[in-house]
């Protein structure tokens, strides 16, 4: 089995392009191949509000930028190249991400962490919802071995909250800043935008070393 480490942030579309792409090489090039997927929270903006931030404003004061659509084109053609629709300037709004990562970390237990993950992450991009919402994330979790009750209850619970903080600080701890970080078999690290092929080479190269 393939073990694959992978720090994210919901809100970064990077991240949702690094998981598309990784899963896409897994399917089309190593499907019979048995992988154990981790997912472990990374938080670019812990003190939004829980109404959010917008976006536009969060380039301009951050990075100078007076058109949001120079910042979302790159990430937008990288999603097209690898069969994405993705459009940033749907979602405007960047929202704190503390409920949605321990309902991740929850996950972990009932086998179903990466695809509530990839599910999360497409519910923000894709469908435009507020995933700071306990309710919004009681609605995508009902389908991945939650009740709605138990969903809520952990996307509310100030102590799980506290733990995924301490979880981001051991990836900070760790030197890990920039997003996606992916960590194949324990030790080949990549990050960022990574092409498929790049990903597809250090899945094989991870393979190579458990087999020797």
């Amino acid at each position: 089995m393939l073990s694959i480490d992978l720090y994210t942030e919901i809100t970064c579309p990077w991240c949702l392009v690094g998981q598309y792409r990784l899963d896409k090489v897994l399917a089309e090039h190593f499907a019979d191949l048995p992988v154990d997927i981790r997912h472990h929270p990374v938080l670019l903006l812990p003190d939004a509000p829980a109404t959010g931030i917008y976006i536009p404003d969060l380039l301009q004061k951050r990075y100078g930028v007076t058109d949001p659509k120079s910042a979302f084109a790159r990430p937008e053609a990288e999603a097209r190249a690898s069969g994405l629709a993705l459009d940033l300037g749907r979602q405007l709004y960047a929202y704190p991400t503390h409920s949605a990562h321990a309902l991740i970390l929850a996950a972990r237990e009932r086998g179903t962490q990466h695809q509530l993950a990839v599910a999360i992450t497409d519910a923000y991009f894709l469908a435009v919802r507020n995933i700071a919402d306990a309710d919004v994330l009681a609605d995508i979790a009902v389908d991945y071995g939650f009740s709605r009750e138990e969903a809520r209850s952990i996307a509310l619970d100030p102590t799980l909250r506290q733990q995924v903080e301490r979880e981001a600080a051991i990836a900070h701890a760790a030197g890990i800043r920039s997003v996606p970080h992916f960590i194949f078999a324990g030790s080949l690290a990549i990050n960022g935008g990574r092409s498929e092929k790049e990903i597809f080479m250090l899945i094989d190269q991870a393979l190579q070393t458990l087999n020797t």
